[in-house]
């Protein structure tokens, strides 16, 4: 599973520049709805596009592996692709 660290991204922005931000200064910024925000930073499973994830990147300069972590399945769900071959 792919994790959306945005709560976390953010706080490293307000680290970085001195400025906290909100999903409503973030929302308006970028054009993304806080509806979408709010579901980043709170839902595991929400599923979004890479044109979100570059939005967020540029609006708080990071990089992905900064916004994004990769999680194995430990819930016996879905195989990968690679482990199926």
């Amino acid at each position: 599973m792919i994790k959306v660290n945005l709560r976390q991204a953010m706080v490293d922005y307000a680290r970085r520049t001195g400025t906290r931000t909100t999903y409503a200064e973030i929302a308006k910024e970028t054009g993304l709805s806080k509806a979408t925000l709010e579901a980043l930073g709170s839902r595991s499973d929400y599923n979004t596009t890479l044109a979100t994830i570059d939005l967020l990147c540029e609006y708080l300069r990071c990089d992905v592996a900064t916004l994004l972590e990769h999680q194995p399945d430990v819930t016996g769900g879905r195989e990968s692709n690679a482990n199926k071959n």
